[in-house]
């Protein structure tokens, strides 16, 4: 059926700077409302499959209406089909942090409407982007050489899924210089763990590597780390057999369980078979902004060909907004560079300057440096640490929560801010068991008081309690364990 328009003022021209300031200031204090007022939603929408869709009419409007009618339809229509990232409550997957001077920078952003693909095209975009980059890898204790200053260099990607497939194609790119052409075709490998996330697999298959020459790592059955001795082994049977190895990813903090590989290790090996090492940091690269942290980094400074790490995560800036630094940026510029006629300008041939535009896989590029830039102006170092030590500290108690109740137990170790832990039944069936962990979780998050997720460790499923929303404290954390154990008791 379609819905009828909304009615309010009809109009079909440009809004005005004065009807923007209006409307601006009114959304502004709509999203600041929100942020004080979220913890009164459910966590997890309650919408159901097809709901929001059959609220909104079938074909757009044939005239404009007044925005008072957008900001109804946000509260009546989309607000009701939002899941709440913000939300105190959230602990079902890594924070998505969104807070007020990221908001504020990505409004001025979007404001100037920059299109940053060269340096010419907006001089501060590309500077500004240097700047912040080489800020936070000093922060995080980089080594020099992936400062835009040193042979190196970072850029801001959407993600670490963009950040990964940018830096196999300059693992493949680097390798082809060094092969040059070949008699027969080659069959290149790349090498993962059974926890590395599964944006590598694609890059792999967007790169033409292809999943069957994806090789899957064992880990090591206690840390769920990467076993460097098989993957010494591996690498070595697939040169015996032809191929060439081409790419290893190593992960700090999996996304399942937050699980450390040995980089170190993995590193060496690497280096002795002339492997393309990418360190994929995503969600917990970012706590060696505190210096006691700093030890997760371990063989990165001396092996990594190239680090990522998402401040969308758990830096307080809101999606997108994804690190990635590279150690030599050659083969990166050389894998993505083209240059039409259009975009030929004397500051780019000059040499002088940085074109983003070579270092990820679109041309366009939108000025996500304000919002990191907003952050760490407005935390400083210091706000940034004790967000991430707030986060960790959380988890740590948590953690002691649960190991202290014979019902549950936690599977150890962790290291940042989240908790796998799992409830014990006295059903021996490990099926049955987990039928019930199932259960539990989904009548906790069906609830609408907190939304949890799950993942599976040895075969058996267990539950990630992640914390790092810049709105949760620790009494939240304590409630949310009041009632996962009042929630188990029913199901006991």
């Amino acid at each position: 059926m379609t819905r009828p328009e909304e009615p309010g003022r009809q109009h079909a021209g440009h809004m005005t700077p004065e009807e923007f300031r209006e409307h601006g200031k009114r959304v502004v204090d709509w999203i600041a409302d929100y942020l004080v007022d979220v913890e009164k939603c459910p966590v997890r929408s309650p919408a159901r499959p097809g709901e929001v869709r059959s609220a909104l009419p079938a074909h757009a409007p044939e005239r404009g209406a007044d925005f008072d009618a957008v900001l109804a339809d946000m509260e009546r229509i989309v607000l009701p089909g939002i899941t709440h990232w913000q939300h105190p409550n959230f602990f079902a997957y890594f924070p998505a942090n969104a807070s007020g001077p990221a908001i504020l920078g990505d409004l001025l952003s979007a404001g100037l409407g920059v299109q940053g693909m060269v340096w010419a095209t907006s001089p501060a975009c590309t500077e500004l982007e240097t700047v912040v980059v080489d800020w936070l890898a000093e922060l995080l204790g980089l080594p020099g050489h992936f400062r835009t200053d040193g042979a190196g260099g970072g850029v801001i990607q959407d993600s670490a899924s963009s950040a990964v497939l940018v830096a196999l194609l300059a693992a493949l790119h680097r390798v082809r210089k060094r092969t040059g052409s070949a008699p027969r075709p080659v069959r290149y490998t790349m090498y993962v763990s059974g926890q590395t996330h599964s944006s590598v697999e694609r890059a792999g298959r967007i790169c033409g590597v292809g999943t069957d020459n994806v090789r899957i790592v064992d880990v090591d059955p206690n840390t769920l780390a990467m076993d460097p001795r098989q993957l010494e082994r591996l690498i070595s049977a697939d040169i015996a057999a032809g191929a060439v190895p081409v790419f290893v990813c190593a992960t700090i903090g999996t996304t399942s369980t937050t699980a450390i590989d040995p980089v170190r290790a993995i590193g060496e090996i690497c280096r002795s078979h002339d492997v393309w090492l990418h360190v994929d940091a995503a969600y917990a690269g970012v706590a060696a902004i505190c210096p006691e942290m700093r030890w997760i980094n371990d063989g990165v400074a001396e092996y990594a060909d190239s680090y990522a790490s998402n401040a969308h995560k758990w830096l307080l800036t809101n999606f997108d907004c994804g690190l990635l630094w590279v150690a030599d940026r050659q083969p990166l510029i050389g894998a993505l560079s083209a240059l039409p006629e259009y975009l030929r300008n004397t500051a780019s041939e000059s040499g002088e300057v940085i074109d983003y535009r070579d270092w990820q896989v679109p041309l366009g590029r939108r000025f996500r440096a304000l919002k990191l830039w907003s952050v760490i102006r407005w935390y400083g170092a210091e706000g940034l640490r004790a967000h991430i030590r707030a986060g960790i500290a959380m988890a740590d108690e948590f953690a002691a929560l649960v190991s202290a109740d014979p019902n549950f137990e936690v599977l150890d170790p962790h290291h940042f801010g989240l908790v796998c832990f799992r409830p014990l039944w006295t059903e021996t069936d490990p099926e049955r068991a987990d039928e019930l962990t199932m259960r539990l979780m989904e009548s906790l998050n069906d609830s609408g008081d907190m939304f949890l997720s799950h993942t599976k460790v040895r075969g058996r499923v267990v539950l990630r309690m992640a914390i790092g929303a810049p709105a949760t404290g620790m009494s939240h954390v304590r409630a949310a364990w009041s009632r996962i154990r009042a929630v188990r008791s029913q199901f006991a």
